[in-house]
């Protein structure tokens, strides 16, 4: 039994949404009980406790989408001619670094964003991964890093025609393995899911083949979607629609597909992936950084379509998608007073049920029978928190930095800021070893 006491409890549940002086008991991973002190006295006195002393109890942050491989990137020398268009970043950048990557450069590029991750909060992370001449094994690697770090994953390669049909068959095989051992093992704490890159780089003889491997594995495609207009430009010219057309006639689309970025859509589209109940994943400081367009998320919750955010590999900190998915959409807009209810509802409720529709738990949420999955934050607010201004506190006066404890699945991994049984400057030392040697090649 674990005790988390002593802190102001923001429980992300409407039924009560906040809890002075609260309490948790945790039971293996679940939570069973909820409380205030007062409630909890004279209970549970063989228990290990946590004092928050006073600090914010939280769900911990979900990542929707993300591209641990991006991390050895970070500083990179790139001597590719300037980008002049979104597609000159994936040739010069993106697709330059995945064909050089070793099986050790997947682990530790994904080993070192799942620590910095647990350190800003996240406790679930859903990754899009490409390494296209290690392909075979990448997803078990990650899965590796994340049961060595102990965080929650969703994980799938992004299966493209850009390197041959061979590493194509090569992408859709890995993703059915890995697909069915997470079948199997029937875990909540890692998932599967079946990649693609993008529409622009899968022919129609590979989409068959990966819609006639997903059959009967439970799952959804997770795929870069109408991110750049160079995607949407050659959906056009080679199959005469958009990409949400395309995808919805060739009956990708589902509950449990994911439609990355969705920047240059139309509304009809729009009404393709609300009938479909298709999920739209927003990465809002991606989108300004590729200079690709804001996606029209406003117009898309006003449908009803399920938007979640993300980050795309450009942070692991998902307070700072929450600040600049607000500012976004009021610069766009020319209006202040929008994307005030839709980014956090995105984040704290939207990443909750995009999760729990590949899980069979409950996450995101602080309540009797929810899987254990909590930070304690420390922020001593200038002004009173109450139900109706928690977004704004955290909005402005908090980033991920200000996490100090993480519990996963029951687990404490972080306390103190200090990681468990997990040698980081070991691990970090490695992987820039490993990243000087990734440079020689790139």
């Amino acid at each position: 039994m674990l005790l988390v006491r002593n802190g102001k409890i923001i429980t992300r549940d409407n039924a009560r949404p906040i809890i002075d002086n609260g309490c948790i008991a945790i039971e293996g991973n679940k939570i069973v009980e909820i409380g205030s002190a007062e409630d909890f006295k004279g209970k549970y006195n063989s228990t290990r406790c946590l004092d928050a002393k006073g600090k914010l109890i939280m769900p911990g942050f979900i990542n929707t989408h993300m591209h641990y491989y991006s991390t050895f990137a970070r500083g990179i020398a790139n001597d590719s001619p300037t980008a002049r268009k979104f597609s000159d970043i994936l040739t010069g950048l993106w697709w330059r670094l995945d064909k050089v990557l070793t099986l050790d450069d997947v682990y530790y590029s994904a080993i070192v964003p799942m620590i910095d991750g647990v350190k800003n909060g996240v406790t679930t992370a859903f990754d899009h991964h490409a390494s296209p001449y290690v392909l075979r094994g990448s997803l078990f690697k990650i899965a590796e890093a994340a049961e060595k770090i102990g965080i929650r994953s969703n994980l799938c390669y992004e299966t493209s025609d850009r390197d041959g049909e061979d590493i194509a068959d090569e992408g859709i095989a890995e993703n059915v393995e890995f697909i069915k051992y997470c079948n199997s093992k029937n875990d909540d704490m890692l998932r599967g899911m079946f990649g693609l890159h993008a529409s622009m780089t899968i022919s129609e003889k590979t989409l068959e083949k990966c819609l006639e491997s997903i059959q009967d594995l439970n799952t959804g495609f997770h795929v870069h979607t109408a991110e750049g207009i160079e995607d949407v430009d050659d959906s056009k010219k080679k199959y005469g629609r958009r990409i949400i057309e395309r995808w919805y006639k060739r009956g990708v689309l589902s509950s449990k597909t994911i439609a990355v970025h969705c920047v240059h859509i139309k509304e009809k589209e729009m009404d393709m992936l609300k009938e479909k109940d298709a999920i739209v994943v927003h990465n809002p400081q991606s989108n300004m950084g590729n200079a690709v367009g804001a996606s029209p998320i406003l117009e898309m919750h006003r449908k009803g379509i399920l938007l979640g955010l993300g980050t795309d590999g450009y942070t692991v900190d998902m307070m700072e998608s929450y600040k600049v998915g607000n500012l976004i959409h009021k610069h766009v807009k020319g209006d202040s007073t929008v994307a005030w209810s839709e980014i956090p509802e995105m984040l704290f409720e939207n990443n909750r049920k995009i999760t729990e529709r590949f899980i069979n738990g409950k996450v995101g949420i602080l309540q009797e029978g929810a899987l254990a999955d909590i930070i304690i934050v420390d922020y001593n607010p200038p002004t009173p928190i109450n139900e109706s201004n928690i977004n704004s506190h955290l909005l402005f006066g908090i980033n991920g930095r200000f996490v100090d404890t993480t519990i996963i699945n029951g687990k404490v991994v972080m306390e103190d800021r200090k990681l468990g049984n997990i040698d980081e400057e070991r691990i970090m030392a490695k992987s820039r070893e490993l990243a000087s040697e990734l440079w020689k090649r790139f």
